[in-house]
């Protein structure tokens, strides 16, 4: 009875581990190993060990790009984490409230943008922002904050943070949903007690809620910052390949991009190129083991 029980489930979850391998798996081991060679102008590879490694992080023509690169990321991640999750984390927390009116309405405004392709959101995006044809100045001037506005896409002290906002507002629907989730699966035994005993909202939110969904905002977080130290579409959308100006908006899937599969002046190079994806994998490797290491445990604790 077991083993054919046994092989029932092999038979029945064969489908998605043969997608899984052939779409994931191999494709990831395959930059590990690629990643360890190098090739010359011929195009012949040979085995290198971790040369390319210690190219990429120690010679200064690369890794002035690469520690560039990490840079913008951790910023690009630092205002997603400072401005989306909060943010959304609000518009859930009103949501989930009671007697809100036309709610389903106001949720699916927010998660609309979600759904977009990334191509419209930059495009439409830069048609706002355009200091020549764009409607931002004469928004801005109509509430008597004309002398703020700038070329924020075109400034290198404010491109990165306004590719990063753009960003927010294309994916708080996504925090959103999950802590809105959360929030209304709270028993409301619970929160009537609370109110029994003459807490006020405020207190409820801050002592009863939140702690309740502490383990979806640890979940919000990690998948912030896989997904923002995966993300690539939007800057080359917004901003192309060489993420300008100067590499102000260069995050680590742009340089991938440009290394991988040249650009302009920069030869291709596929084996720089795995390397440099193999960087990216282990950073997202560590930021994820870090967080079940620290997080995960002191989020299990409190929940006991």
């Amino acid at each position: 009875m077991k083993l054919g029980f046994s092989w029932r489930v092999l038979v029945f979850i064969a489908p998605a581990l043969l997608i899984y391998a052939t779409f994931s798996a191999l494709p990831l081991l395959d930059t590990l190993r690629l990643g360890l060679y190098s090739a010359d102008e011929t195009g012949a590879r040979t085995f290198a060990g971790v040369s390319n490694y210690i190219t990429i992080l120690s010679d200064p023509q690369w890794s002035a790009s690469f520690w560039n690169a990490m840079v913008n990321n951790l910023k690009f991640f630092g205002i997603h984490m400072l401005v989306q999750n909060p943010v959304g984390l609000l518009l859930a927390a009103l949501l989930s409230l009671r007697n809100v009116r036309f709610a389903a309405t106001y949720r699916t405004i927010f998660f609309l943008p979600t759904l977009l392709s990334v191509v419209i959101i930059g495009f439409v995006w830069q048609l706002i922002l355009s200091p020549l044809w764009g409607v931002s100045e004469r928004m801005l001037s109509f509430v008597g904050l004309g002398d703020w506005f700038a070329p924020w896409l075109g400034l290198e002290d404010t491109a990165l943070v306004t590719v990063s906002l753009m960003s927010v507002w294309q994916f708080i629907g996504v925090p959103m949903m999950l802590i809105y989730a959360a929030l209304i699966a709270i028993p409301e035994d619970i929160i009537e007690a609370a109110v029994v005993e003459g807490a006020s909202p405020w207190r409820i939110f801050w002592q009863i809620r939140l702690p309740l969904i502490l383990p979806t905002l640890g979940l919000v977080t990690i998948l912030t910052f896989v997904a923002n130290f995966n993300a690539f579409d939007l800057i080359y959308t917004v901003k192309g390949a060489v993420a300008g100006p100067n590499y102000s908006t260069d995050i680590l899937g742009t340089l991938f991009y440009r290394t991988f599969f040249g650009y302009q002046s920069q030869v291709a190079s596929p084996t720089m190129g795995a390397a440099v994806a193999t960087l990216m994998f282990l950073v997202i490797l560590v930021g994820v083991a870090l967080y079940f290491m620290v997080v995960q445990r002191r989020l299990q604790r409190f929940a006991l």
